[in-house]
This record gives C-alpha cells, sequence and structure tokens, in this order.
C-alpha cells in the first residue's frame, strides 16, 4: 500500500499553482556594531544612523522586489514599522500580485535591510539576492538563511553581485540543512533524541552567531506537500495539417541561454498533432481483440472500481487520458450495466480503427442498459459523428414524454446542424471508413413528435423559421427543407396547421414592420403611442379582428384580435411594442413585440429557468417561479409575454420601499411577523427571491440594475433582459450572486426569519440542481454553434461547469455559496444610480 501511495504522485507542475506567491521574513541575526569614534569625526552625518543612536536595536526594516532578466516584475515592497526590543524579528508575511504559474525560471527576490540614517533618509545594511527555483527547477520552500552583503542594496542583476548563498558554509548551515530534511521527512525521528538534538543546536547557533561577523536574513517559505516543478501551461492548440484532433504538448522549460540566442528561430511542426506511432502501437497491443473472450468475464477489484466509478463522475466536457481510456476499454462488458458509463466508452473507442468501431457501435451499444435524457443529449453534439450511435440516442429520446421534450426542442433543432454536417462530408470520406455518416433519424423523429402534438409542433415551427432566416445559407438551406418536408406531412394529413402558421407568419411580419418603423422614427413617445393604436385599429390591417389564431408565443392560447385602446410602447433603447390580444375565453394575453434585438438570448435562459423549476418541483421545492414566455421570430426581432408589474426603481421612487407596495396591494393588518403584509405575498416573494437568485447564479447573468429586477403585486420577484450571461457583466467587480439591499430589506433584514428561510431556500435549490449539472451543461454546449452573441464562445462549459462545484461536497458548496450570498459589491448601488439617470434622459 506505501508503495502504491509513494507512485501515486511525486511531483507538482508550477503552471497548476494558481495562488499568488507569498513568504515571510523572519529575522535577522547576528551582531551589528556601531562605527568607531574616529569614523565617526571623519563623516560627522554618521552620528545620525541608527546603530550610532540606538546601539542595541535601532528602527530597521527591510524592503523586497520580485525581478527577472534585469527587470522589476513588482513594485518594492516593505515591512511595517516595528519596535525592536530583545531581537529584529519581524514575522510580516509578505504577498505578492503575481502568481506563481506566472513566474520565470530566472525569477529572483532582491532583499534590503535599511536604518535610518537621519530625518528622511535611510542607508543600506545590506542587501541580498534569493533565487526562487533551485538548480532542478523546483520551486524552493520552506526556511532560508541568506547572507547579507554588508552596506549595499541588494542587486537583481541575474549574475548577482549579493547572491543570498555563497560557497563557503559554517557549522550552522550544515545544521540548517540537515534540519530541513528533517522536516521534510527524510530523517527518522525519535522524540527524545530529537529534544536534546534541538537544545544542542541552539547552544551552537548562539554561540556561532556571538562569533561571525556576518548578517544573515531568514525567510520563510510555503512548505508544498511535493516538490513544485517548474513548467510552462501547456499548449492549447498547435497548427496542423493532420486531420487527427490536436493534441496538447507541454514544451520544455527554456534555459536562459536558448531564451537570449537571437540565432534561434522557432518552427512549428506540422507532424506534432499527429498520433505517435509508438502509443499507437502500445494502445493497439493493449486492446488487443484477441483478449475478447476474456474481457467479456473481466470484474475489476475494489480499488478499479472506485476509479471507475470516479471517471463516471467526470463532467461531459472533461477529457480523459489515455489510461483513463485504456482502462474503460479493459472493463466495457462489465460497464454495459451503468447507464453513466456510455458516453465515457465511446469517448475512450479509436474511431479510425475499423474493429474497435465495429465491436463498440454492433455488439456493446445495443446490448447497453437505457441512458439518461442528459447522456442522450450529451450523444447529438458535435463530437458524435457516427449515425448509429445518434440513431441510439434519439431512440432514448423517444422515452420522453411531450412536456419534457418541449424543454429540449430548442437544443434538439441546433443538433440538426451536426446531422447536416456529417451528410454534407459523407462524400468526402472513404468508403472503407468504419463510421457510419447516414442519417441518424433525429430529423423523422422531431417531424413526427411535432404532427402529434400541436403545441410543440408551433414551437418547432417557429424554432426552425428562425434558422431558416439566419445568415448561414447552407444551414439555411438544410433547415428549409425540415420545414418543408413538416409543412407537406401536415398537409398530406389534412390538417388546417399549415393555414394557421401562415396566419401566424403574417401576423407577425405585420407587427415586425409596425415595430421597425416606430424604432426608427424620429417622433416622441405620445407620437408614437397614438400611431400605434390608429393602425392596430384600422380595419384594413385585420388586427383589431381576426378569426381565431393560436398565439405563436404560446399555441395554447387562441387569440380573435388585438386590443388597440390598451396598446402602448416602452421607453427603452429600442422602443418594444405592448400589445394586448383578446383571447377566446374572454380574457387578455399581453405580449411585447420587439425589433432590433437579438431575442435568442433571453429564450435559451428562460427556457433553462423554465426546466431549473421543473427540476426543483420534481424535488417537491416550489419556488413560485414564473418564467415568462419567449419566443423569437427572426434573427432580430421576437415576443415577449408582458407580466404586470413594476420595476424595483419604480417602486422605490413611488412607494419608498418593497414592502409599502405590497402592502398597498395585499394589506393584512393582522398578520404577525409578516409587516402588515398577507403572509402568502411575503412566502411567494422569499421563495421567488431564492429560485432566480440560485438560477441567475448558475446562469452566471450580468447588468443586474433596479430596471431589470421586476416585483408583481402578488409577490412574484423575477428578472428581465438577459443580454449578458456566462459571467460576461459591463460592470467591474460585479457579485456573482445578485440579490440587492431592497430585496433583503422587504424581507426585514440579514437578521430576519425571512432572511433565514430565504437563505435556506437557496442552499436547497443550489444543491437539487447540483444533481442535474449535466443536463443543464449539455443543453448549453449544444447552443455554441447557434451563433448566439455569449454562446460562441467554446469556454461556455467552463463558464456554466465552475458555478456547480463539482469537485466539492455538497457541504462545501453550500458553504461557497453562502460566502457569495454575504457578497455584495459596493459599485452596484453607484451603476445602478448612472442607470437611473440614463433612463431620465431618455424618457
Amino acid at each position: 500500500m506505501d508503495k502504491d501511495n509513494r507512485d501515486d504522485f511525486t511531483f507538482a507542475k508550477l503552471s497548476d499553482l494558481k495562488m499568488p506567491v507569498t513568504f515571510r521574513i523572519s529575522q535577522l541575526e547576528g551582531t551589528r556594531r556601531p562605527h568607531p569614534f574616529t569614523e565617526v569625526l571623519e563623516k560627522p552625518e554618521l552620528r545620525f544612523h541608527g546603530v550610532q543612536q540606538s546601539p542595541n536595536f535601532s528602527d530597521l526594516y527591510v524592503t523586497c522586489q520580485l525581478v527577472a532578466d534585469n527587470k522589476p516584475l513588482t513594485i518594492p515592497f516593505r515591512t511595517a514599522f516595528k519596535a525592536f526590543k530583545k531581537d529584529y524579528t519581524w514575522n510580516e508575511w509578505i504577498t505578492l500580485p503575481i502568481r506563481y504559474c506566472d513566474l520565470p525560471l530566472n525569477s529572483q527576490i532582491t532583499f534590503t535591510v535599511w536604518d535610518i540614517a537621519g530625518p528622511r533618509s535611510a542607508t543600506p545594511v545590506g542587501g541580498t539576492t534569493f533565487r526562487l527555483f533551485g538548480k532542478k527547477w523546483t520551486l524552493r520552500r520552506g526556511k532560508h538563511r541568506m547572507i547579507l552583503w554588508p552596506d549595499r542594496e541588494a542587486d537583481g542583476a541575474n549574475e548577482s553581485t549579493t547572491p543570498s548563498k555563497i560557497g563557503t558554509r559554517d557549522e550552522m548551515g550544515r545544521l540548517e540543512k540537515l534540519v530541513k530534511k528533517y522536516e521534510r521527512g527524510d530523517l527518522p525521528k525519535s522524540d527524545w533524541l530529537d529534544a536534546l538534538a534541538f537544545r544542542k543546536m541552539a547552544e551552537i547557533h548562539k554561540a556561532e552567531t556571538e562569533k561571525s561577523e556576518n548578517l544573515y536574513l531568514y525567510i520563510d517559505l510555503p512548505r508544498f506537500d511535493f516538490p513544485v516543478i517548474y513548467s510552462e501551461p501547456d499548449v492549447s492548440s498547435v497548427p496542423s495539417t493532420s486531420a487527427a484532433s490536436p493534441v496538447a504538448v507541454t514544451p520544455a522549460p527554456p534555459t536562459t541561454s536558448l531564451l537570449s540566442d537571437a540565432h534561434l528561430w522557432q518552427i512549428v511542426d506540422p507532424d506534432i498533432a499527429r498520433e505517435n506511432p509508438v502509443e499507437d502501437k502500445h494502445r493497439r497491443l493493449v486492446r488487443s481483440h484477441r483478449s475478447s473472450p476474456y474481457d467479456r468475464e473481466l470484474k475489476p477489484n475494489a480499488k478499479i472500481r472506485d476509479e471507475l466509478s470516479k471517471i463516471m463522475n467526470y463532467a461531459p466536457s472533461q477529457p480523459l487520458t489515455s489510461e483513463e481510456k485504456d482502462l474503460i476499454w479493459k472493463f466495457r462488458f462489465y460497464l454495459t450495466r451503468d447507464k453513466r458509463g456510455l458516453t465515457k466508452f465511446l469517448k475512450s473507442v479509436t474511431w479510425r480503427d475499423p474493429s474497435e468501431v465495429k465491436q463498440a457501435v454492433e455488439e456493446l451499444l445495443p446490448q447497453w442498459t437505457e441512458i439518461d435524457i442528459d447522456d442522450a443529449l450529451e450523444l447529438l453534439g458535435p463530437s458524435t459523428v457516427d449515425s448509429r450511435v445518434r440513431a441510439y440516442a434519439v431512440k432514448q429520446l423517444n422515452r420522453a414524454d411531450d412536456d419534457e421534450l418541449y424543454l429540449y426542442l430548442l437544443q434538439l433543432v441546433q443538433a440538426l446542424k451536426f446531422e447536416s454536417t456529417a451528410a454534407d462530408q459523407r462524400s468526402l470520406r472513404s468508403t472503407t471508413s468504419a463510421v457510419s455518416y447516414d442519417d441518424s433519424g433525429l430529423a423523422d423523429f422531431l417531424i413526427s413528435r411535432a404532427v402529434r402534438n400541436p403545441i410543440l409542433g408551433n414551437r418547432f415551427y417557429w424554432y426552425l423559421m428562425v434558422e431558416v432566416a439566419m445568415e448561414d445559407k447552407v444551414m439555411a438551406k438544410m433547415y428549409g427543407r425540415v420545414v418543408f418536408k413538416f409543412m407537406k406531412i401536415l398537409e398530406d394529413n389534412g390538417d388546417e396547421r399549415r393555414e394557421l402558421m401562415r396566419r401566424q407568419g403574417e401576423l407577425v411580419d405585420a407587427l415586425a414592420k409596425r415595430a421597425r418603423e416606430l424604432r426608427t422614427s424620429k417622433d416622441p413617445r405620445p407620437k408614437k403611442i397614438e400611431k400605434l393604436r390608429s393602425f392596430l385599429a384600422d380595419s384594413k390591417n385585420n388586427l383589431a379582428s381576426m378569426a381565431p389564431l393560436p398565439l405563436p408565443i404560446n399555441a395554447r392560447v387562441q387569440v380573435t384580435g388585438i386590443i388597440a385602446e390598451k396598446s402602448s410602447v416602452f421607453k427603452s433603447n429600442m422602443f418594444p411594442m405592448l400589445l394586448y390580444f383578446q383571447c377566446v375565453g374572454g380574457g387578455e394575453y399581453p405580449v411585447m413585440f420587439k425589433d432590433g434585438d437579438d431575442m435568442r438570448q433571453d429564450q435559451l435562459v428562460i427556457q433553462l429557468f423554465t426546466l431549473m423549476d421543473r427540476l426543483l418541483r420534481k424535488e417537491n421545492l416550489d419556488l413560485k417561479l414564473s418564467p415568462y414566455d419567449v419566443l423569437a421570430t427572426g434573427p432580430s426581432q421576437g415576443m415577449v409575454q408582458f407580466i404586470p408589474s413594476k420595476t424595483i426603481a419604480a417602486i422605490v421612487s413611488e412607494h419608498g420601499t418593497l414592502l409599502n407596495y405590497l402592502r398597498a396591494n395585499h394589506p393584512d393588518e393582522g398578520s404577525v411577523g409578516t409587516y402588515g403584509v398577507e403572509p402568502a405575498v411575503i412566502d411567494t416573494f422569499v421563495r421567488s427571491c431564492a429560485g432566480y437568485c440560485v438560477m441567475t447564479y448558475l446562469l452566471g447573468v450580468g447588468d443586474r440594475h433596479l430596471d431589470n429586477l421586476l416585483l408583481a403585486p402578488d409577490g412574484h420577484f423575477f428578472h428581465v433582459d438577459f443580454g449578458y450571461i456566462l459571467g460576461r457583466d459591463p460592470k467591474p467587480l460585479a457579485p456573482p450572486v445578485k440579490i440587492c439591499k431592497e430585496m433583503v430589506d422587504a424581507m426585514g433584514g440579514v437578521q430576519s426569519v425571512h432572511y433565514t428561510r430565504f437563505k435556506s431556500f437557496c442552499f436547497t435549490a443550489f444543491s437539487i440542481l447540483r444533481k442535474s449539472a449535466n443536463l443543464i451543461l449539455n443543453l448549453v454546449t449544444l447552443m455554441v454553434d447557434a451563433n448566439i452573441p455569449h454562446i460562441k464562445q467554446r469556454d461556455v462549459h467552463e463558464q456554466v461547469l465552475g458555478k456547480f462545484c463539482l469537485e466539492m461536497t455538497e457541504e462545501q458548496a453550500i458553504e461557497h455559496f453562502e460566502r457569495l450570498l454575504n457578497d455584495i459589491s459596493p459599485f452596484t448601488a453607484v451603476f445602478d444610480r448612472m442607470h437611473d439617470w440614463a433612463q431620465y434622459w431618455r424618457s
């Protein structure tokens, strides 16, 4: 067991050490003697020096600076003032504003000890230059004794004239080296003998200090569990003409002589991304198919079972090492009973090896136990090319009911892009390739479900129409074929829905044209409202009255016209229209129609909010969330369900506080502990605040201010306007958890029972949603090629994954979230005020 532990981990890489450089300036040892009287007579200014004024202990201080290649990397730092009584001991920790992973190999720290030399002047007692890396490129750690070169400042040059170590070694230096070995565990420990040895060493140390003419400065560096070896960050991508996937390459650390040689050129090796033939041969030997009969009965021991379980819990975006892939391949038959294992197994398959592909797809895939929907979504992503694997994922999706499929429909429409890519490349592939590029049947599956369910079909139609209108003509053509096939089946079935969708398109076109005219016109807002109402009331436009029509944004609602006198225009930048639709049952359905804004990002965020609400309700946690409907009807236009409510900015302006607003709408004078508001309203407010607090944190929603936080009269709190997501925010130092002072005050302050319940709801919701991290991650990853501004970047999975803290235990994750909850940026209030000014001038 000990041997295994020694072999498991022997060193750490500097590039993985993300913490700032820290060290402690400990003490100065040695005897400082005053200048001789004759020297003071020759140089009278010496009498003002600290060593002359107070020979025992003058007011010394230390300055230090990080340097490399004869250039400073930080500003100088100095120790705080200290009045010394018995010895020169600072024990002060210094933290430099640079991380260990960013240090050059030839990094040095210069230390200079200073004494007072008169009013506003100082003189160097001595200086020394300490190298952070040893001869074997290891980061130095533990206690170090540095010799001070008298009466001069430290020299930070590469070939320093004030090195911290010199060739000669005294008895104390020899003993200190042994102490370091002892502290590292390299020497055996014996308590009674160690006590005697340390007592004797203290005596030797005192005697050596008294007779030595040198001064020594002691520093303490962090003691890491393992040696830290200098390494540069891995190269993330290497240009290559190879068809193989890029491989991360770790270059050897450059030596100083190589860096400074002007005659050396860096050349890119185009074959560096190709697989090493030796490793390829090793893989084929390890995975020899002659061992298949033996592999079928192979079962892992307890240790390997733990390793496999750890790999199964990896996030979808985490790549597997070659060793992990070989381990999964070895126990592939055993893993067929683990539903989490399929996605990891397919990552371990070498897809250019026909025999491996044949066994994986034709033998193992059919006998694998049924996988979860989140894994099926991962298999429909861009990394899965083989159509038989994709067809298997489509088959698993067939188990989802219409309500669940509705939640994933946006991503499944995006997944059609990866089907098209495979089909287009089929003719370019070698006919002998083991990978199948046939149609997986995803489009046919979506069409069949859309034909069967009108609500699903209506959403499917609009998702397709947005893609048809995009700039990518190749993809637009592919989506056009899907729309044509969908409409043809509806027509063949004699379904009236084709005509209804045509009428929906005409309605959206008419509204979009009017919204564009209002947005670009120079008229004041009242004039815009007047023009909109006259346009809606005009019978020629067929908008005030129409035959029953399913509303595009919500096909469950049948409308018969738009109420002109209630419609209006908002005062925000794009001047969106507020339209009140008359419903068949006599009710009204208010909708905001926007032109000039890409609504697809808002649509995605609301879809994920709706999904999270469903996940919470499945665990019997109702946080009274009310995700409103959003539908993008084009690349830069769309509809948003309007919820009667007020912004927190408006409430504070009109009512002073949120409690006054709730009290005005739902008073209850006899209530106990709810500040004169109906208990149910306060409960709704606390729950909805907690829900949105967690959801906006997980999706990294930014640009929060009091004008996009809304509150309905019944206590429902919600967010609008999701222009910044996944950690992007125009405000500097924005807090990751979005909760403003007004929300806390409405709960009765941080000491109230309602705030305690709010935190409890937050922790429970966070804990529940962490269990579905893979599902949320896969849904966001499928949107990477949707050309949505903040999702285009390929680091989206890292942005989302980091929020779930999957590397922590549940208790640690909740503690982490609680710390974030208590962090409210001082800049938030300032930016809210600036936003108020902008709104004032706009109106």
